[in-house]
């Protein structure tokens, strides 16, 4: 197993957030790794997604060494790297408030590493054991049934029992560690890895219930686990679990993602490490979604978190990008009124957006320079003429350039290209001088308009139904949202 390209992983964690301040005697990890001699090694652990070092010790001519510190380590999964061959992780283990103990192990034999000193890590490597003897059994056991001659329904039978009462043997035993050790870091992971079990489909009034199963595992998928405790971090359970969460249990739209993302923050509030490494994550994941309307949730963190006090988290980079990505963002949130643009036309009228009347307007912004445009908007003038046009679509077109030397370009563009049936028009230098002498936001951070071409669809009251899909996106749309068949 070998770590992450080393720009992404290796944080070296000197003191602060990472590390807690605990008993005054810190840690002290003493490693004897044979045959490693005179080189460095490494204390890893996982960091949500990523891997991360913390701490380095030099194996001295005994193959002997020392990770030692004033401060503890945040408890988790931790694992010993070597930096030959390219970071390698050799083995891992359980470290939690006893940050005193001897490890001794052998490259060549990594699944014979002996541990004296913590309690912790003879509750793993007992269930370790145990786990490894039961797994060789059944694999004992498939083996066997793969090579009889001829199989009966009673051999399948069988093989499926005794599978099923291994199951209940493993499960007895981590019940067991839960109500002998319930505070402790091994069950802090049993509790993390623990699925609900998906009961049957129930008879309600004489009908099956079929959803019953996919709600009873989503309201029960976090039972147990403690989203304050910061150990969940350092272990390579949450981020699988979470991801499987949010894909098979939470819908796309953003308001059942933000009830989920604000559960999950409230909840780990008390955690030093874990909140701020949440809130980032989600801040990361819908700043820029994979799905259209799926912003709506970065607004809302900002608005709930960042907003009220929580861009203290971020460097003065980072707080100036999130501040100017969310107010970029508020004013064009799906089902919000469009922003009013009062743009001239290609005879200087000043033509306003809300005085196109239509059943749906396209919004699209664009130059008459740019290669992208030269594609996509003939185009987008070609679906207008063959279908939307007799949908009741209209196009309101704005040329984004401020290039007043390049208005003979942008009339001749319309002309050759026939896009006489749309509303073209222009931001000019007088209405751009109007709007920030009124402090009014552009139509640039009004339309989050960072490329070009950039669409948006309104319905008739001018709210926005879309945005940046391609123009067959916009077509499927425009057919649901007009009742046309999808051949039609």
């Amino acid at each position: 197993m070998k770590l992450l390209p080393i720009r992404a992983l290796i944080l070296l964690a000197i003191g602060s957030l990472l590390a807690q301040t605990g008993l005054a005697q810190g840690r002290n990890i003493r490693i004897k790794l044979t045959p490693l001699k005179n080189t460095k090694v490494y204390l890893g652990s996982n960091y949500g997604s990523t891997n991360a070092l913390f701490d380095s010790a030099f194996l001295n001519d005994k193959s002997e060494g020392v990770f030692t510190a004033p401060t503890k380590l945040t408890g988790g999964v931790y694992f010993i790297v070597t930096a030959t061959p390219a970071y390698e992780i050799q083995f891992d283990f359980l470290m939690d408030n006893e940050q005193q103990f001897s490890i001794t192990a052998d490259t060549a034999a990594k699944d014979k590493v002996v541990i004296t000193g913590s309690a912790e890590n003879e509750y793993s490597i007992a269930y370790k054991n145990f786990l490894a003897s039961k797994t060789k059994y059944m694999q004992g056991l498939e083996a066997d049934f793969k090579t009889m001659g001829s199989r009966t329904k009673k051999d399948t039978t069988e093989l499926i029992d005794k599978s099923g009462r291994i199951n209940k043997e493993l499960e007895h035993y981590r019940d067991s560690i839960l109500e002998k050790y319930p505070g402790s870091l091994i069950s802090t992971l049993f509790h993390l890895i623990k699925k609900p079990v998906v009961p049957a489909i129930p008879v309600v009034k004489g009908k099956p219930d079929s959803l019953y199963p996919y709600h009873f595992v989503k309201e029960h998928y976090w039972d147990d686990v403690n989203f304050s405790d910061d150990r969940i971090l350092h272990t390579p359970f949450l981020e699988p679990r979470m991801d499987e969460y949010f894909k098979y249990y939470i819908s796309i739209e953003p308001d059942s993602i933000i009830k989920e993302v604000n559960y999950m923050l409230l909840a780990a509030r008390g955690g030093k490490e874990i909140y701020p490494y949440l809130l980032t994550k989600f801040t990361k994941e819908y700043m820029n979604p994979k799905f259209m309307g799926q912003d709506k949730v970065f607004v809302f963190l900002f608005e709930n978190y960042y907003a009220r006090g929580d861009t203290s988290l971020l460097d003065a980079p980072n707080r100036k990008i999130v501040t100017e990505r969310a107010y970029n963002l508020m004013a064009n949130q799906i089902g919000l009124p469009a922003s009013p643009m009062n743009f001239a036309d290609t005879a200087g009228r000043i033509v306003p957006l809300y005085s196109v009347k239509s059943d749906f307007t396209i919004v699209a912004f664009w130059d008459p320079t740019c290669g992208h445009c030269k594609i996509d908007i003939p185009r987008l003038d070609s679906m207008y003429q063959a279908k939307w046009k007799g949908l009741g679509v209209a196009i309101y077109a704005v040329n984004v350039t401020q290039n007043e030397n390049e208005l003979p370009l942008w009339k001749k563009y319309i002309t050759d290209n026939r896009l006489s049936g749309w509303v073209n028009t222009r931001e000019t230098q007088a209405i751009r001088d109007a709007t920030e002498k009124a402090r009014q936001m552009n139509f640039r951070q009004a339309y989050d308009m960072q490329f070009t071409p950039t669409l948006y669809l309104l319905d008739k009251d001018k709210r926005i139904i879309a945005k940046k899909l391609t123009i067959e996106q916009f077509d499927e749309l425009i057919k649901l949202k007009k009742g046309v068949s999808s051949k039609g």
